[in-house]
């Protein structure tokens, strides 16, 4: 089975319950007795553990096959699952919230790092893609679950099994990883070319910081500025431009369903034009986006921008990792692995630490102000991407 359609099933099915957490938890804290915001505490054990895994995994991808490491991370995330279908109270489920996110952030290290080596444009936005459809699929299985009357232990204990079976399957099809890394990575003004990987050495040579640290705030921004539009857009368009509760659903699943749409369309452009052509373009996207969401227009309006932001934002995250090793200006794989995985980990700080921010700002002025705090967002990000642009121009290979 090749690689590709390993790492996308892997995303697929990692994502189901990554996106139920939310939907099960006014049954959970009944269950354990804990108020609403009980849910921040377990998000933050969660969120640390994802990275200080993902960190950990850029560095031991040099000494464990990914084939294995892809196995291992997600029994991690199986075994979670089960502890917490089985947790007692809330500090025993926030046990297997720290797995969970562990598992969680070795694997995603771990597949956008074998994709920055081994997939073009459209592979790595295909598997990001699968997430998407995974992220899909798990609110509405979930919500099978609970109209038949089971309780959400039932729903945790399935996705557990099944993530096992998927874990032995990985197991069986470890040695399907490819690993000599063939990587293609965008030129600056063209289309993708092809770049062969230095020798792995015992003395990797080590990437620019002012080139790691621009694309980690880059990459904390980008996810933010994507989480936060998806979290807080619903109480946008209810309390701030006055649409509909029906509506405002509708126009947040067709905003998720954006980003699954961008990265099917936009990462087969980005093999034919460039990636970094489509990145550029994709940037300035969010901003124009953000904007359009900040006029003081009709709630249509509002939600015209909300589907640009969404389908600019697609590919950011999938074609900043695939040219992870032209702006860091080696070939090295060690050294893109290990680049590779702090910006997998900062994107998960970004996405947890900014919509709570944003909420934080909602709550002390009103709805309204979230599309002026994603426009100033998005353009910082924009100017951190010109700023790796231009330290990438220096560093060429």
């Amino acid at each position: 089975m090749p690689s590709f359609v390993l790492a996308c099933l892997a995303y697929l099915c990692v994502a189901v319950p990554g996106s139920t957490l939310g939907l099960l938890w006014p049954s959970m804290r009944l269950g354990f007795h804990q108020p609403v915001g009980a849910l921040g505490i377990l998000l933050a054990f969660g969120v640390a553990a994802s990275v200080i895994s993902s960190v950990a995994t850029g560095r031991l991808m040099d000494k464990i096959h990914v084939g294995t490491l892809v196995a291992i991370a997600t029994l991690l995330v199986a075994a979670a699952l089960g502890e917490e279908a089985l947790a007692p109270s809330l500090w025993v489920f926030a046990v297997g919230t720290v797995l969970f996110g562990a598992g969680f952030g070795a694997l995603d290290s771990t597949l956008n790092a074998h994709a920055a080596s081994h997939f073009g444009a459209r592979d790595i936005n295909w598997m990001h893609a699968s997430y998407g459809l995974g992220a899909t699929i798990g609110p509405l299985a979930t919500t099978a679950v609970l109209g038949a009357g089971l309780s959400w232990r039932w729903a945790y204990g399935t996705m557990a099994m099944g993530l096992t079976a998927l874990a032995c399957l990985f197991a069986a099809a470890r040695r399907s990883w490819a690993t000599q890394p063939t990587p293609v990575v965008a030129s600056q003004t063209g289309p993708d070319r092809q770049l062969r990987a230095g020798p792995r050495s015992a003395r990797s040579p080590q990437p620019p910081k002012a080139a790691v640290f621009n694309a980690l705030v880059f990459s904390a921004l980008e996810t933010g500025v994507e989480s936060g539009a998806g979290i807080w857009g619903y109480v946008f368009l209810t309390s701030g431009r006055g649409l509909s509760h029906e509506a405002a659903g509708v126009a947040v699943a067709a905003y998720w369903a954006m980003m699954l749409v961008g990265r099917a369309a936009l990462g087969p452009l980005a093999e034919r034009v460039g990636s970094s052509r489509v990145l550029a373009a994709a940037v300035v996207g969010v901003a124009a986006g953000a904007a359009v969401m900040s006029l003081p227009a009709p709630g249509f309006v509002a939600i015209v921008g909300m589907m640009t932001l969404g389908l600019a934002a697609a590919p950011i995250f999938p074609l900043l990792t695939l040219t992870t090793a032209q702006r860091v200006g080696t070939a090295n794989r060690i050294a893109t692995t290990r680049t590779v995985s702090l910006q997998v980990a900062s994107s998960a700080v970004g996405a947890a630490a900014i919509p709570a921010g944003i909420g934080i700002a909602i709550g002390a002025l009103n709805a309204k102000a979230l599309a002026p705090l994603l426009l100033f967002l998005a353009l910082a990000m924009g100017g951190f991407y010109a700023r790796i642009s231009a330290l990438a121009s220096r560093t060429a290979i």
